[in-house]
């Protein structure tokens, strides 16, 4: 079987490394375990945490014990990477509950039999802890100075950081120490704004215990220009498909930008490297036909085959011009609510598929939005029951966007 260290590194997951060379030698010669934090900080898994169980699989795959760590304790302080403010505080409540929807959504990726897997919640430590005994035990291995160059805390240090998030590394670093000591888990992966905190528990580990253990960080999901992808209209691109349903689910993967489709294949599929090899030959217009392979194989991931196929089959109809609407995205309107007729703009606000009247008019201005065939041209038109055929009204958003009106 191939290392699975080069399959990742292939595949430009492979962000940063610890110990490159001796990693690659563990991974290969050993079956280790190894863990991941998620922080349920909403009631949702999203597209970044997507890209830490794509890992997660490729090394259970090769034969290593992945351990899916919980945050329920560091969500009630919140890792300040990468934000501009602190994160809201949320009840134990509402942590516990994400956690609970997080565990459904992980094990379609990961498989928990026979021990092959572990999941914990790092609740069961941290909130045990004494505070004057937790500074004595971890606190006192780490100085403030090196502390304040992480990238994690630098970018906070204008605007504020708190006492409380100053915590989190400590925290973090206190989970690897506390998974290697009661798991034997020696290495941690987590996304590329996490290389501090992985090396802080790496370096308490190495000062309480005199072992040597080690970090890997993983490919930010980012377009070809360096932006963060996984951002939709309505926000955040969920796995929960009432959130994001799998047909949207499916669309945002097809309308990928042409330069990103073959390393979003790589990083995201499992399709093998040689049959992205053939797409990588394909250019201009052959290359939507891979944009739909790449839609697919996601959305089957993450919302099953069922689901994959319906929201296949539903884009190829609109977009060939067919009329089976049955699985296109849908909203239903009260018949009442149209009696008198209802203002374009106000209807699509209502119905989500804009999110603000003014950028209603500027799509209408471009000659962006249609209804049943015909394009708007009037921001003041009114909607009545009559535009209606069987129940049914459809609004096109764009050259990608449908939605379907079902009259109720």
């Amino acid at each position: 079987m191939k290392n699975v260290f080069d399959v990742l590194q292939e595949r430009g997951l492979i962000a940063q490394t610890t110990h490159e060379e001796e990693i690659r030698r563990i991974l290969g010669e050993e079956k280790i375990t190894f863990y991941i934090g998620f922080d349920p900080t909403a009631d949702s898994l999203h597209i970044g945490h997507f890209m830490q169980l794509i890992v997660m699989k490729h090394m259970q795959n090769a034969g290593h014990r992945p351990i899916i760590l919980l945050g329920g304790g560091t969500t009630m302080v919140g890792d300040p990477t990468g934000k501009a403010d602190m994160r809201p505080m949320i009840t134990q409540e509402e942590i516990q509950h994400n956690a609970d929807n997080f565990k459904v959504q992980m094990s379609k990726f990961i498989d928990f039999e026979d021990g092959k897997a572990l999941m914990v919640n790092n609740a069961d430590w941290l909130l045990k802890q004494n505070y004057v005994d937790f500074l004595r035990e971890v606190g006192v291995h780490f100085t403030v100075n090196k502390m304040l160059t992480a990238e994690c805390y630098k970018s906070r240090m204008e605007k504020g950081l708190t006492f409380l998030e100053f915590n989190y590394m400590l925290m973090q670093s206190f989970d690897f120490y506390k998974l290697n000591k009661d798991f034997g888990c020696i290495m941690e992966f987590g996304g590329d704004d996490q290389w501090s905190n992985i090396i802080g528990g790496i370096e308490l580990i190495r000062r309480k215990e005199g072992k040597q253990a080690y970090g890997m960080t993983f490919t930010l999901l980012t377009t070809s220009e360096g932006k963060k992808m996984g951002k939709t209209e309505k926000g955040a691109l969920w796995l929960d498909p009432e959130k994001v349903s799998p047909y949207d689910f499916y669309q945002y993967w097809r309308n990928v930008d042409d330069k990103d489709v073959i390393r979003l294949l790589k990083l995201v599929t499992f399709l093998p490297m040689e049959q992205i090899a053939e797409y990588e030959k394909l250019e201009g217009q052959e290359l939507n036909k891979v944009k739909c392979v790449l839609a697919y194989e996601v959305t089957k991931m993450v919302h099953g085959e069922e689901a994959a196929k319906a929201a296949n089959d539903a884009a190829m109809a609109i977009f060939s011009g067919g009329s089976d609407t049955s699985n296109m995205p849908s909203e239903t309107v009260a018949a009442a609510d149209l009696a008198d007729g209802m203002n374009v703009l106000d209807l699509l606000v209502q119905v989500n598929l804009i999110p603000s009247k003014g950028e209603g008019r500027r799509l209408i201005q471009q000659n962006g939005l249609s209804i049943n065939g015909e394009k708007v041209t009037a921001i003041d038109m009114m909607v009545t029951p009559d535009l209606f055929t069987d129940g049914e009204l459809i609004i096109k958003k764009g050259k990608k966007t449908f939605l379907k009106l079902i009259l109720g």
